[in-house]
């Protein structure tokens, strides 16, 4: 794909582009009904089957069960995040009641969670309003000019081994349980409200199986699915050929189409995830409900040129660290020191 082209192509294909999206947002009751069935059903029993499997035998035997608990309840984000963006039914009233449960489930308060997305969307790709939703990306020369103490912060939280540990769990487990000096009072209530549930939730699950068999069971099925679900926030706008422009310059399709990936999961990973690899069309119209994105992906011509991010090639994706605005690419901490051995440094 010539990106020129490609970028010229998005300019004169808008309206055919906006029509084929409109086609598929219009949600299915009994798809969406179905999806939740097939998802917090298994969730609830394999997390049963764990926690009994851990009083009664080795904990060998709970680790396959802890995996794919924590696959359903990822599954289940998925949904709460299409009811977010009030895709995954028609009326407002049933996505905001399905995306609170959801919310305590997946330990994220959800109209705080939906105010930052929604932010996120509409500041895809734009370097000048970076920092609300999306895994943090410093340009180059911001990164020069940052305090030593502020440059090694990054890159301890860029670290693979970090994000996709402690930064993704304190993410779900600690920091959704507060909120910013800006959030509204809509988005505090979110927070305390699923705070007080998670709390009722655990309480009586403890009261029932013990806080032994709780911390056993719980703790890492929210660590897995907390590592995955941060490794498809930063792979979806952190991949090779990413796209990212100055407020002047930016641009929802461009961002949409090139700024966000197609990340191309193998069957089972991406039942798992919700279709959320397709996030190119997701991002271009998050009224989609997740099972019609693979369709919509198929009906148009510009959106099967856009090129695939396969698993093995999204792992390249763990080396980029910083925004190279003379390049227009990302780019990892090594380009630092070819840039100083180029000054004579």
């Amino acid at each position: 794909m010539q990106i020129p082209d490609f970028m010229q192509k998005i300019d004169t294909q808008r309206a055919s582009i906006r029509e084929v999206l409109t086609r598929y947002q219009k949600p299915s009751v009994p798809r969406s009904v179905w999806q939740l069935a097939n998802t917090l059903m298994p969730f609830f029993v394999t997390w049963a089957a764990a926690a009994y499997v851990y009083q009664n035998f080795s904990y060998w035997f709970v680790l396959p069960l802890l995996i794919l608990a924590a696959g359903f309840m990822i599954r289940a984000f998925i949904i709460f995040h299409d009811c977010c963006h009030g895709s995954f039914f028609a009326s407002k009233q049933a996505n905001d009641i399905v995306g609170r449960v959801l919310g305590v489930i997946t330990f994220t308060p959800y109209d705080y969670w939906k105010h930052d997305h929604s932010v996120h969307h509409a500041t895809a790709g734009n370097l000048d309003k970076r920092g609300i939703g999306d895994v943090p990306t410093w340009t180059v020369e911001e990164y020069r000019v940052k305090p030593w103490y502020m440059r090694l912060g990054y890159r301890l939280m860029r670290h693979p081994l970090i994000l996709l540990t402690f930064v993704s769990f304190y993410v779900f487990a600690i920091s959704h349980r507060f909120w910013l000096p800006s959030a509204g009072w809509r988005e505090k209530q979110s927070v305390i409200y699923t705070n007080l549930a998670l709390a009722v939730v655990i309480a009586g699950l403890v009261w029932l199986l013990g806080w032994q068999t709780v911390l056993a069971v719980q703790l890492p099925v929210l660590a897995l699915a907390s590592s995955a679900g941060i490794w498809l926030f930063y792979v979806q706008h952190n991949f090779e050929g990413s796209w990212w422009e100055r407020q002047e310059d930016w641009d929802f399709y461009k961002a949409g189409l090139l700024g966000s990936s197609f990340y191309k999961l193998p069957a089972v990973l991406n039942w798992f995830s919700g279709n959320i690899g397709f996030h190119h069309i997701h991002h271009l119209s998050p009224r989609i409900p997740n099972y019609y994105l693979p369709k919509a992906q198929k009906d148009h011509p510009l959106f099967e040129q856009v090129r695939p991010l396969t698993l093995l090639d999204s792992l390249k994706s763990l080396s980029y660290r910083l925004w190279d605005e003379n390049r227009k690419m990302l780019v990892g901490f090594n380009v630092l020191r070819s840039n100083r051995e180029q000054d004579g440094v």
